[in-house]
């Protein structure tokens, strides 16, 4: 199988990135509807422009919310503590809530989007009784009201902001509404009011993917939520079809690549399809299909401990925050194996699970901390990881500084091939990613005796002369992955010169690997759990320092074993095996 995704729009690309044939629907905004559609759409948002939308606000249909929706995923027990003690933290860092001014927050961008779309309301709500939260909720309120309610700028009213703020306002109405200062609880309310109409006309311009799809159901949520949103649900749910076509591959993965957008996304659509429940109302056909088909390509991303393997700037995300949002989405699958348009392979074998990153880097402007992890593989026993990738380049913070940040993305901080010190997909200056891989050829075999993947990408033939190919093999039980690292001139191309090598394996935290006396193994103890070998057959052998970031973001010190070996004019491999002892 070929995948091509463009990294700077080659001629075979369209400038969406996505390649002839494989265009599901019409990226732009309202192409591929009906007439009747566009008409439809045109004048409904001609409507809240005029007079009739006030007069619609303040008579026929008075402000109020009609039902409030269940919230059922749990918030971060921590930083609701921390908000009842007096201070907001998010990574690790903390902003006193007395002293927080929305007009100019000093705080990184994540914690800004994290105050700005109200999220916190969901850690509150899980560590206080509405009696002793809403007092604190109000208050913050209050401030932001004061801030931002009149003048809508960036990021407070970015549209993926304002799309989760109308999700997390309504699901948690009780600790922003339950004032008997009725001036106070009108300001809220035409606040909600306006950031729906602020959403009417700026949905379809946020970025293709999660933002655009959390945009598309803050909509929905106004239109079920606030009386007369007839004309709005209509509008809204024509474009959460389009935000879903075009934001999901067809296996069901985000365009992103990244498992924590996988994750926010079936979080965002369970969310929205407890608008329908709590209005008992159908959702639409869209909603529960683009949850059917996202639910197991998440879970395909998963360990034997059920937590997210480390994938394109996303931490390990532990277990109970992912079977939490697998439960909230009411979808009862298996994990996907072969993700082939998302671009994850997974093999499970006895109790051993690899994943595979067999697919380019996403296009640049779909991914704000893409990596450059073509190839790469992780591998769990049971519920403890193995081989891993050091992951976290997305998740900025008091442990991850941006240097750091932009260090995680390369490819010698994932588990596979590094050629002549450079990345398969360059990283550039300004944080984008640059020219590298753009095809990847992948074969995959299910065998009597286990499972064969062959892939191969492009990423070093531009600059280098090489191709890369990993050949990997997992036995059926599970106890032995033999892998071979080969590097191929290139056709049609001037003859390379001798490039060093670096095969690397970085170890999860708890791994002690013992080097053997011939520099070409190594005994790996699983703290509390097997005993696993290592070989290769070429090269020499090391074992450095590492790093692996947790879902919180915070990293923690490990190992990495790291085979040197030289990369020769006429081609060379490198052989290994990982093999359980006990």
């Amino acid at each position: 199988m070929s995948v091509r995704r463009g990294q700077d729009d080659p001629p075979e690309a369209d400038n969406d990135g996505i390649e002839q044939g494989k265009r599901l629907i019409r990226v732009a905004d309202d192409k591929g509807l009906s007439l009747a559609q566009r008409i439809a759409n045109h004048f409904y948002l001609l409507s809240w422009k005029t007079p009739i939308h006030g007069r619609k606000l303040r008579g026929k249909y008075p402000l109020k919310l009609l039902a409030v929706p269940d919230d059922a995923v749990p918030g971060d027990g921590r930083a609701g503590a921390a908000i009842r003690a007096g201070y907001f933290l998010f990574r690790g860092q903390k902003q006193p809530i007395g002293s927080i001014d929305f007009a100019k927050l000093s705080v990184s961008p994540a914690f800004a989007d994290y105050l700005h779309s109200f999220r916190w309301l969901r850690d509150l709500g899980s560590s206080a009784s509405r009696e002793q939260g809403a007092p604190i909720a109000e208050a913050v309120m209050r401030k932001w009201l004061a801030a931002h309610a009149e003048t809508p700028s960036e990021p407070a009213w970015r549209a993926d902001n304002a799309g989760w703020r109308l999700l997390f306002w309504t699901a948690h109405a009780p600790l922003i509404l339950s004032s008997s200062d009725l001036v106070y609880r009108s300001l809220v309310l035409n606040c909600i009011a306006r950031t729906a109409r602020h959403l009417d006309r700026i949905a379809d311009k946020a970025p293709m993917g999660l933002p655009r799809l959390v945009a598309w159901c803050g909509i929905l949520a106004a239109a079920l939520l606030i009386p007369g949103g007839d004309a709005r649900r209509l509008f809204g749910e024509a474009g959460l079809k389009r935000a879903i076509d075009s934001g999901f591959h067809p296996d069901g993965g985000i365009v992103s690549r990244s498992p924590l957008a996988q994750l926010e996304a079936v979080m965002l659509l369970s969310m929205l399809r407890a608008v329908y429940d709590v209005r008992r109302e159908k959702p639409p056909l869209c909603l529960t299909d683009g949850l059917s088909r996202a639910v197991p390509a998440l879970l395909g991303l998963t360990h034997g401990d059920g937590g997210l393997g480390s994938w394109q700037g996303a931490g390990a995300i532990d277990p109970q925050t992912v079977e939490a949002v697998v439960n909230a989405s009411r979808v009862r699958t298996r994990p996907l194996r072969a993700a082939r348009d998302w671009g994850y392979q997974r093999i499970s074998a006895g109790s051993t699970v690899v994943q595979i990153d067999a697919a380019p880097p996403p296009v640049a402007r779909l991914a704000e901390a893409g990596c450059a992890s073509t190839g790469a593989i992780e591998i769990s026993d049971g519920p403890l990881r193995l081989i891993v990738n050091c992951g976290g380049a997305g998740l900025e913070g008091a442990w991850i500084p941006r240097d750091l940040a932009q260090g995680l993305r390369t490819t010698a901080a994932h588990s596979t091939l590094v050629l002549n010190d450079s990345n398969s997909t360059a990283l550039l200056p300004d944080g984008t990613l640059g020219k590298g891989v753009t095809e990847v050829e992948l074969n995959r075999q299910e065998m009597d005796n286990g499972s064969r993947l062959d892939l191969s990408h492009d990423g070093y033939v531009r600059r280098l002369g090489y191709v890369h190919r990993r050949l990997l093999m997992v036995s059926g039980d599970g106890k032995e992955v033999r892998g071979e690292d080969m590097l191929t001139p290139a056709e049609r191309r001037r003859k390379p010169g001798k490039q060093p090598v670096q095969l690397r394996f970085h170890l999860a935290p708890g791994v002690e690997p013992t080097l053997t006396a011939d520099n070409q193994g190594a005994v790996l103890r699983i703290d509390l759990g097997s005993l696993w070998q290592f070989r290769t057959g070429a090269g020499v052998l090391s074992v450095e320092d590492s790093l692996w970031v947790d879902g919180d973001g915070r990293p923690h010190p490990g190992k990495q074993l790291v085979v040197t070996g030289e990369a020769l004019p006429g081609g060379s491999s490198i052989g290994w095996l990982f093999k359980r002892m006990g």
